[in-house]
C-alpha cells in the first residue's frame, strides 16, 4: 500500500514522536499551570484568578506572564475590624454607597475605658 514495507526502525521512529508528543503536552501542562500552583502554595487570596488567567492566557504570552507576576506579588489582605472606628465608619459608608444601600447610622464615639487605678 505505500509501496515499501515498513521496518523496526520506522516502528521505533514513530514511538520515539509519541513519546516527545506526549512529552511536549505535559510540559505546557506544567508550564501553563505554573502561576496558578505558586498563588495557591503563597495562599494568595487571589489563586483561583490567578489560575484562571494563566490557563487562559496561553495564547497571547502577555496574560500568562502577568499571571506569573500576580502570583508572586506579595499581598495584603486588610481586615476592616482591625481599622481605628474613624475609618471602618469611613469604609462601611463607602460600601453602602457602591452597593446602593443607605448609609449606616452614625455611632457616637466610645468613651476610652476607664485608666486603671495607680498606687
Amino acid at each position: 500500500m505505500l509501496g515499501f514495507q515498513l521496518d523496526a526502525w520506522d516502528y521505533i521512529t514513530f514511538v520515539a514522536l509519541a513519546v516527545i508528543g506526549v512529552a511536549f503536552i505535559v510540559l505546557l501542562y506544567l508550564i501553563l499551570g505554573l502561576p496558578g500552583r505558586l498563588a495557591i502554595a503563597r495562599h494568595h487570596p487571589e489563586a483561583e484568578a490567578v489560575n484562571l488567567m494563566a490557563w487562559l492566557g496561553f495564547l497571547a504570552v502577555v496574560p500568562w506572564v502577568q499571571a506569573l507576576i500576580w502570583a508572586l506579588k506579595p499581598t495584603y489582605v486588610v481586615d476592616i475590624r482591625d481599622l481605628p472606628a474613624e475609618r471602618r465608619r469611613e469604609t462601611e459608608a463607602q460600601i453602602a454607597r457602591l452597593t446602593g444601600e443607605p448609609a449606616p447610622a452614625a455611632s457616637p464615639p466610645q468613651a476610652p475605658p476607664p485608666a486603671a487605678p495607680t498606687e
